[in-house]
């Protein structure tokens, strides 16, 4: 009989600077060897669940505490921060926060360091660990070189060389291209299944996680645990929509076209899914929803003709790139990291000055534009947030912009409250930005841009760690500011991004532009996918498994059917 190495029982938290609990009255258990998955939407309180999993609760986080919570069959005020590190292996949501060597292998070596173990042994050990992830060859690279995907492998093998029975994921696709986001699946999975670990994954991407099977979901609504299931009966339980969280986007086109999820149908995974009731209602669905008529070309905006940049003499890092943004588009920017992507933002903001070409923002030469002159049209939100913030406060990051163009106090703090209470902040406008999370600094930076009205607004990654509600509330604001006539560029790997809300999807590849099309023909056209780091989507493979000819006509037909029904 497998014995519980995690037991939370009748346990409540309230973190020292608040005045309401963030837990109340946890009860559960995991067992020795099990795969668990936690979901639930941001402020739910599953960080700070796996916070007293890992010990920063109580040993960083200071609050109230009631109840028990037993760590390796001791009761978690009864073990050391060094005790805890032994038995519970953390990998953060955001991997340079974790980084402390210079290079990956004195990275994967810093525990074995302190613990003073002999040099032949620790190389061994490190090596071992590269191994298990698919490392080895990196390491003498600097971390803060390697993709997301690389990162996320080399704080996973610092965890593996000290051995803990216990391995913590806090948001691990948070991230990643959709392509790493499954890479990264399939190793943890692998690394459960070699090494008999218990696994708990803190995660909001269910469809990504459940590309490989788990014992069973948790689900933290409010600070309670609303489920404790399998993952066919939550699939079929409609508490994902209760709880704000994103069902499968498979499931979610069974029901338009009137099927009932059941759990003998394997609703968990695509690749196990039985369509026999379904087949017919399918294609009735199909056949009754005409493809939608394409959209005519806007007046351009933005254009780019033939622009090339290198950061390093010979080594171009934009080719000729040719492109037009028409006024009032939604269009996203996709591509495998280093294609590009962020390094053609930067030009058009006037970071960084073209080697060739012409930029061109209503019909006007630009390239002589300062970046202050360009940032009174354009706005820029980065992917990392800690690269944007430099108030310690989050009331004065958001009205810095507005007070470096000299409003009067009382239009700046109208504006800023309403930017916040779009970007679900509010409640939190007078914290430090130091107690939030990183999705919470993700929509603190992207409130200082909107707070500043631009007519162009380029966001990089807007939605990475963004759980399914607080997605919804941003991407419905920018679709709303979108109707009203703003231009926005979205630079994402988030598929379901793409196919909601853009009207075109630009692709890069190697500095070179290789697509412009509608989201639909990208997302279906499986040789794009492989040169953006993209894969195929569920929508396709359903299409694929109920034998429609054209899957890209069955996705373009749901994202039309889609949208009118959240527009309803």
């Amino acid at each position: 009989m497998r014995r519980p190495v995690i037991e939370f029982r009748d346990f409540s938290f309230r973190y020292k600077a608040q005045s309401e609990p963030t837990l109340h009255h946890i009860t559960f258990s995991v067992y020795e060897g099990e795969k668990v998955l936690i979901v639930g939407p941001s402020g739910s309180g599953k960080s700070t669940l796996a916070h007293c999993i890992n010990g920063l609760i109580p040993f960083f986080h200071e609050g109230e505490m009631t109840g028990s919570v037993m760590v390796g069959g001791r009761e978690l005020l009864d073990l050391s921060m060094a005790e805890l590190s032994d038995l519970v292996g953390t990998v953060l949501q955001d991997p340079d926060g974790q980084f402390v060597g210079l290079t990956v292998g004195e990275d994967i070596a810093f525990k074995l360091e302190n613990d003073m173990v002999p040099r032949a042994e620790m190389v061994s050990r490190v090596e071992i660990a590269a191994a298990a992830t698919g490392i080895s060859e990196l390491l003498e690279a600097s971390p803060h070189e390697l993709s997301g995907g690389q990162k996320q492998k080399t704080t996973l093998a610092g965890v593996l060389v000290g051995d803990a029975g216990i391995l913590l994921f806090d948001e691990p696709l948070a991230n990643l291209d959709p392509e790493s986001g499954r890479t990264t699946v399939e190793l943890i999975d692998r690394i459960h299944r070699e090494t008999a670990k218990t696994v708990i994954i803190i995660e909001h991407r269910l469809e990504e996680m459940l590309h490989r099977d788990v014992d069973r979901i948790l689900v933290v609504r409010d600070g309670r645990i609303a489920a404790d299931l399998p993952a066919p009966e939550l699939l079929c339980s409609g508490l994902l929509a209760e709880t704000g969280l994103r069902e499968p986007l498979y499931l979610t086109a069974l029901k338009y076209a009137g099927c009932e999820i059941a759990p003998d149908m394997n609703p968990q995974q695509i690749g196990q899914l039985r369509l026999d009731a379904c087949a017919e209602k399918l294609a009735a669905w199909y056949r009754a929803n005409p493809a939608p008529s394409e959209s005519g070309l806007a007046p351009p905006l933005l254009e780019l003709r033939d622009v090339s940049f290198s950061y390093v003499t010979d080594r171009p890092a934009l080719s000729g790139i040719s492109l037009i943004i028409g006024q009032g588009e939604m269009v996203c920017i996709a591509g495998r990291n280093g294609a590009g992507k962020s390094t053609v933002s930067k030009l058009i903001c006037g970071f960084y000055r073209p080697s060739a070409g012409t930029l061109l923002m209503n019909g006007r030469d630009i390239r002589a534009d300062t970046i202050k002159e360009r940032a009174q049209r354009i706005g820029y939100v980065m992917q990392n947030p800690n690269h944007m913030i430099s108030k310690a406060l989050l009331y004065d990051e958001v009205a810095l912009g507005l007070r470096a163009r000299g409003l009067p106090e009382a239009e700046i703090r109208e504006r800023v409250h309403e930017a916040l209470k779009v970007c679900g902040l509010y409640s939190f406008r007078s914290w430090p930005i130091s107690a939030l999370s990183y999705g919470q600094k993700k929509r603190v930076t992207i409130a200082s841009i909107l707070v500043l009205r631009p007519e162009l607004m380029i966001l990089d990654e807007p939605t990475a760690g963004q759980d399914f509600r607080h997605y919804n509330e941003m991407m419905e604001f920018l679709n709303e500011l979108n109707r009203q006539g703003m231009t926005i560029v979205i630079i994402t790997h988030d598929m379901y991004l793409m196919m909601e809300y853009a009207q075109r999807t630009i692709v890069f590849a190697d500095g070179l532009k290789i697509s412009d099309d509608t989201p639909s023909r990208v997302l279906s056209n499986l040789d794009l996918l492989k040169a953006a780091n993209l894969k195929k989507t569920s929508l396709h493979e359903l299409a694929d498994k109920a034998g429609f000819q054209e899957p890209d006509e069955f996705i373009s037909r749901f994202i039309a059917y889609d949208r009118r029904v959240r527009n309803r």
